[in-house]
């Protein structure tokens, strides 16, 4: 997943020569175990669905609770980190996020998916609080000429993060499950492990010495409600909603529909979906080359009608090449999350922060759309279900063809 830059004025007490190399290797393991977390989620859908005999839609609330918190918790958080300061902020969110994990303790012993849900929810929480206070860390340490590398950097350490997780989900957590149906013991050891790395790393981020950044919120009073004055933000908004929503039900139902496709084992499946995030990674790197020469909306335009042709010869396909196929959209879905985003902040001015926080609000696409097909794959086909990630594309094709263009619209 990638992660909304916040806006904010920032005060550096920077001098000539200062080594920032500690902070960035700090930052980078954070994005790398935000991007870890976040992806594991992709291993529990399955382990759940089959550890408490769900069903896909009662196993996708795994999905819908975490990404829901994003809409529940972008503006309170924006509002803590206003009060203790970013540092503090990566802090508290990193032992929030802990809490959250060392819950899978209690709800691995009494076996209730309800009191993981909870402790998923809590988790969350502290990893909304990361995502607000630790991006303007990445512009504030080092030049500004090289901001736009320096994130593109740690984006790509955090795409390692969801690379590595369906791969240690595979054998720690699934793994067990094979000889095992009915018990949760399995994300006892994996999740304690988790907890203790956050709490170090919350200690090593309080103990570093970082650039003072003054955190602010701007407000709109005078004008509220204006902002939907932007078109190209009104759309925006509506298709980063759509596009997290595909991203995240692709990647929550992709082991479970691998391994109906080739008749193997979740395990086996999930090996799979490290492929969907790792061909994300790969996609960064070659649209960190590509966006210099191509308009983005051209880029996103392109991918965004990619993605509708593989998803499509993927349900009307069988064996390896539907398996191959629907991996390749991750390949496509890297660089349209940052298009998404900077079109649909571009032209905006002031009214930039009181966008983003609209955007990260948008997030929670992951929880209604993965939701949503798992009802449908409930009630019908995988080849019915697949289409919800289709329509979202449509969406964003029509977004990069004409819904980015930010001529305002009158009142």
């Amino acid at each position: 997943m990638a992660s909304i830059p916040s806006s904010s004025t920032i005060e550096t007490s920077d001098t000539p020569g200062r080594n920032y190399t500690p902070a960035l290797i700090a930052l980078a393991i954070l994005y790398f175990m935000m991007g870890f977390i976040t992806c594991l989620n992709d291993t529990l859908v399955p382990f759940f669905k089959k550890g408490f005999t769900l069903s896909y839609s009662e196993s996708s609330l795994v999905q819908f609770y975490f990404f829901l918190t994003y809409a529940i918790m972008s503006i309170p958080a924006a509002r803590i980190v206003s009060k203790v300061g970013y540092q503090k902020g990566m802090v508290l969110g990193f032992l929030v996020a802990a809490g959250g994990a060392l819950l899978f303790f209690p709800a691995s012993i009494y076996h209730q998916y309800t009191l993981f849900l909870m402790a998923l929810f809590v988790l969350a929480i502290g990893i909304v609080l990361l995502q607000v206070a630790a991006n303007p860390y990445i512009t504030a340490l080092g030049p500004a000429k090289t901001a736009s590398s320096r994130f593109t950097l740690i984006q790509g350490v955090g795409s390692f993060g969801t690379t590595v997780a369906p791969l240690f989900g595979a054998y720690y957590i699934l793994g067990p499950l094979q000889e095992s149906d009915a018990s949760s013991d399995a994300v006892k050891g994996p999740y304690l492990g988790i907890a203790l790395v956050l709490v170090i790393i919350a200690a090593v981020v309080y103990k570093l010495s970082l650039p003072a950044i003054k955190a602010s919120l701007e407000t709109t009073t005078k004008n509220q409600g204006s902002i939907f004055r932007f078109r190209n933000l009104k759309f925006g908004v509506i298709a980063l909603f759509a596009y997290v929503g595909a991203e995240v039900s692709i990647g929550t139902f992709l082991t479970n529909y691998i391994s109906d496709l080739l008749s193997i084992s979740e395990s086996e499946a999930n090996n799979y979906v490290a492929l969907y995030w790792g061909s994300m990674m790969v996609g960064r790197i070659i649209g960190y080359f590509g966006l210099k020469v191509v308009h983005p909306a051209r880029v996103l335009t392109l991918t965004s009608v990619l993605s509708i042709g593989l998803i499509l010869f993927s349900i009307s396909s069988d064996g390896m090449l539907a398996v191959w196929s629907m991996i390749a959209v991750g390949l496509c879905n890297s660089v349209m999350f940052a298009i998404i985003f900077s079109l649909s902040v571009e032209e905006l001015g002031s009214y930039t922060t009181q966008a983003s926080g609209l955007l990260s609000t948008a997030i929670a696409g992951g929880a209604i759309i993965s939701y949503l097909q798992g009802v449908i794959i409930d009630t019908s086909t995988w080849q019915i279900a697949f289409l919800v990630p289709v329509i979202c594309y449509v969406y964003i094709v029509f977004y990069g063809i004409n819904g980015y263009k930010s001529t305002q619209i009158k009142a």
